[in-house]
């Protein structure tokens, strides 16, 4: 279940929530009561890993993805 950030335009108070992808959202701030509750944009929080990505096979070897013209990808 994903989780999402929320913070009250009236009070300022931030919380996380974990909630269904389906779930309206909350709209009532749990500190102050207030109809202000609203969701944030955040960054979503993963990393690719295993063969084949980035950070496992071409990350400081200084090599070209075998797609690369003859002499480089510069």
């Amino acid at each position: 279940m994903p989780i999402y950030a929320y913070r009250c335009a009236e009070c300022g108070h931030a919380d996380e929530h974990m909630q269904k992808m389906a779930d309206a959202p909350l709209t009532q701030c749990p500190a102050c009561q207030a109809e202000k509750y609203e969701k944030q944009l955040t960054a979503a929080g993963f990393q690719l890993k295993g063969n084949g990505w980035y950070q496992t096979d071409f990350k400081n070897s200084g090599a070209c993805a075998p797609s690369c013209p003859p002499g480089g990808c510069h």
